[in-house]
Parts: structure tokens; sequence; C-alpha cells
């Protein structure tokens, strides 16, 4: 049999499977989806677990990639952001993130789940941001408002030197960010990493703290090792959909939160790093030093 046939018949039947086991995917025989979705199929063997990719979990497919997100997926490949998604980088709560392709190199796919409660937990990081008065609490729009943030808070940080993945495109539930990594995997986060030098890394990330609050006018909010990529031999910071603005009413909450964080990393890894001068070095500015 020649190989494009093979390959064919392995999408098949993995489609097939994922009918036996979900009547969510009814929608798939419709004329119209159906069209749309042999159209991108092969272009998805890798969330499918065919082909080089028969060790991915196809539960993954079954997780992420309901009618609303390959629509979304579908748009974002007619407009050239993205060629093939290809295996996954990272899983969570509220998104999964994969490996992809487009014409400009290797980028980053971040899906943020469309049925899971758990963002209706995250509106204190929306709720009483400016950039984002009047919003409904219907799950699917808080999921798309969740997008647009991140979005919005990474191209800020870039902006102003912070070392952030770049956001390159978004539609719907679906963010494309400059990938970290390499062609073997995705550079490792913080904190499955031995630190040469651990107060030079302590350092370098409380003047990234510092940078974010008083030049992007921003706190991360959620500022951990396990949000923390050391790629290429530097520290790059992650998620930023929980960042809030500095007039946000638990913002300041949330940045002395990050700087505890960051203290107490140095801490384990030997670092005598005090809380009140880490605090102090980030708040305050350049005029009252």
């Amino acid at each position: 049999m020649p190989e494009l046939e093979k390959h064919q018949e392995a999408i098949d039947k993995s489609l097939k499977k994922l009918d036996d086991d979900s009547s969510k995917y009814h929608w798939m025989k419709e004329k119209k989806y159906a069209t749309i979705f042999r159209e991108i199929e092969h272009k998805l063997t890798g969330v499918l677990g065919v082909g080089q990719y028969d060790w991915v979990d196809r539960r993954v497919f079954d997780q992420v990639f309901d009618q609303s997100t390959l629509m979304a997926i579908y748009k974002l490949m007619q407009k050239d952001h993205i060629d093939t998604i290809e295996w996954p980088i990272a899983r969570g709560k509220e998104a999964h993130v994969f490996h992809a392709t487009s014409q400009s190199g290797p980028v980053a796919v971040k899906i943020f789940h469309t049925s899971n409660a758990v963002f209706k937990g995250l509106l204190q990081y929306i709720e009483g941001d400016p950039r984002f008065g009047g919003l409904r609490r219907r799950h699917r729009e808080l999921v798309n408002v969740w997008v647009q943030k991140e979005h919005r808070n990474l191209m800020r940080m870039r902006k102003h030197g912070v070392r952030v993945p770049e956001s390159l495109a978004t539609h719907k539930n679906v963010l494309i960010m400059e990938y970290l990594g390499d062609e073997t995997g995705p550079s490792p986060r913080l904190r499955d990493v031995i630190v040469d030098d651990p107060q030079k890394l302590y350092n370098d990330l409380l003047q990234q703290l510092r940078i974010i609050w008083h030049d992007a006018g921003l706190a991360h909010a959620d500022f951990s090792d396990y949000n923390i990529m050391i790629h290429q031999g530097e520290a790059w910071i992650i998620d930023a959909g929980q960042s809030v603005v500095q007039n946000h009413p638990k913002a300041k909450e949330f940045l002395v939160r990050d700087i505890t964080r960051l203290v107490q990393w140095a801490g384990r890894n030997g670092v005598d790093a005090d809380l009140a001068e880490a605090t102090l070095f980030v708040i305050q500015s350049d005029e009252e030093e």
C-alpha cells in the first residue's frame, strides 16, 4: 500500500475511534464541517496520534478539539498563521500547548479549554481590569477574554524588554506564540533544572519583576518556577493571562506574592535573599532611590 494511503487509513481509523467513543463529534458528519475537516485533517496528524506521532495519547483530541476550537484552528490555518499542529508541549487545567509549524518556522499553539469551569475561578484576575469592563459571565466569553488578556499582556511586557514569548496571533480560544525550544522538545522549566549560578539568576528575575511593574505597569500574578523557562541560557517568563494592571484592586497583593515566591525559590537554592529588600527594590521607583 502506498505511503499516502497508509497515512489516510491511519487518520480514518483515528477518526472512527473518536466517532465511536463520543457522540460530541456527530457534527463532523454535517456536509459543511466534513468538508472543512477533510481540508485540514492531514495537518492535525500530531494531535490525532497517527504516523510519526502514534505515541500521542488520542484522548488529547477529545479533550481539546471541540467544534468551536476546530473552526478557530481552520481560520488560523486559512490566514497562514499555522501550517500543521504536531505534538503536545504542555497540558494544564486551563489549556494545552502544542508544537506547531508555520511558514516562518516553529510556533507554540496554546488552546484554552472551552468546557472547563475552572475559568470561573479566575474572575478575580479579570474583574477590576479596566481593559475588560462590562464582561458577562458566560464561560465561552470568559475563555475568549482570557486569551485576549494573555495576548495583550505578553505584547505589553515584550514592548518594555521583558523576556516573554512573542504573541503572534489569536482567534477565539487559540493563542499562537513564539516557540521556546528546539526540534527535540520545549526548553525546560526552571523547576526542572539545576542552576549553575542561582544568585545571578535571582538578580535577573528580580530585575524582570521590576520592569514588569514599573515599565509595563503590570503584576505578573503567577510568578513561580513553573512559569519560568530556561531558554538558550536565559530565563523567560510565560503564562501572562492572569497578569493585571497596576490599578487593579489586587495588583499590589499579587505583586508581593510574586516577589515572595521568587525569594522562596532563592532560599531553596542557597541564595541569601531578603523579602523586605526585594520588595523595596521592585516597588521603589528610580526617583525614590
